[in-house]
C-alpha cells in the first residue's frame, strides 16, 4: 500500500507546507515590525524603546530572518521540483519574494545589528555608535519596501494556482514580465538609494502595496 506522503506528490506537499509555515512566520513578523513596533517606538519613552531594542528586537529578528531564509529555500525547492510548470504569476511572485529575502539578509539585518549594538552600548554607559544614525533609516526603508512588495507577492503566489496567466515562455508573457521587472527593480533601487515617500505611514505603505498589486496585475493582463 502506497503512502501518499512518501511519493513525489507527497514531497511536493511537504515543500509547500514548509514554504507556508516559514512564510507565515516571516511575513507575520514583517507586519508586526511595520504596523506595531515602529508605531510604538514613535511614542515610547527613550528607556522603554532602548530596553525593547536590546531585549525584544533581537528575538523577533531571529525568527524574522530565519523565517525569510526557510521561505526562500523551500521556494527554491518548489521551483526546482516544478520548474517546467513555471507561470508568469509565479515568476513575478518569486522575484518579489527573492528581493524581499535579499533585503532582509543584506540590508535590514546588518543595519539592525548596528542599531542593537549602539543601544546596548549606550545602556552600559557608553556613547552611541556614530553609524547607528544612518543604519536605522536604511533598515526602515528596506523593511517598508518589503511590506510594499509583500502585497503583490502574496497576490501572485495565489494567482499562480487560481488566476494563472500562462507559462512564462509565451512571447506575450515575456513582454509583460519585462515591464513588471522594470517596475519592481525600480522600486528596489529606491529601497537601496531612495526615500520613504508615501511608505512613511502605515496607511501609505498599505495603499501603495495595493496600488502596486493593481499595476502589476494590469501589466500581466493587458500587455
Amino acid at each position: 500500500m502506497d503512502i501518499a506522503l512518501f511519493t513525489s506528490g507527497g514531497f511536493d506537499y511537504l515543500l509547500r507546507w514548509g514554504h507556508f509555515l516559514a512564510g507565515i512566520t516571516w511575513i507575520g513578523l514583517l507586519y508586526y515590525f511595520n504596523f506595531v513596533q515602529t508605531e510604538y517606538f514613535k511614542e515610547a519613552e527613550d528607556a522603554h524603546r532602548s530596553g525593547a531594542i536590546q531585549k525584544l528586537v533581537p528575538r523577533a529578528l531571529w525568527w524574522f530572518r530565519w523565517g525569510a531564509m526557510f521561505t526562500f529555500l523551500t521556494g527554491v525547492g518548489l521551483l526546482a521540483f516544478t520548474g517546467k510548470y513555471t507561470t508568469l504569476d509565479i515568476t513575478i511572485g518569486a522575484t518579489l519574494g527573492t528581493l524581499m529575502f535579499l533585503n532582509v539578509w543584506l540590508i535590514i539585518w546588518p543595519n539592525q545589528k548596528i542599531v542593537i549594538a549602539s543601544a546596548t552600548q549606550v545602556a552600559q554607559g557608553g556613547e552611541a555608535l556614530p553609524e547607528a544614525a544612518g543604519a536605522a533609516p536604511k533598515a526602515g526603508l528596506a523593511s517598508r519596501t518589503n511590506t510594499l512588495f509583500s502585497l503583490p507577492m502574496l497576490f501572485f503566489m495565489g494567482s499562480s494556482a487560481h488566476l494563472s496567466n500562462g507559462l512564462v515562455a509565451d512571447e506575450a508573457n515575456m513582454t509583460s514580465l519585462a515591464v513588471a521587472l522594470v517596475i519592481i527593480l525600480g522600486l528596489e533601487a529606491n529601497a537601496i538609494f531612495g526615500k520613504m515617500g508615501p511608505m512613511a505611514s502605515v496607511a501609505g505603505v498599505i495603499h501603495s502595496g495595493l496600488a502596486l498589486t493593481a499595476v502589476l496585475y494590469a501589466v500581466v493582463v493587458l500587455l
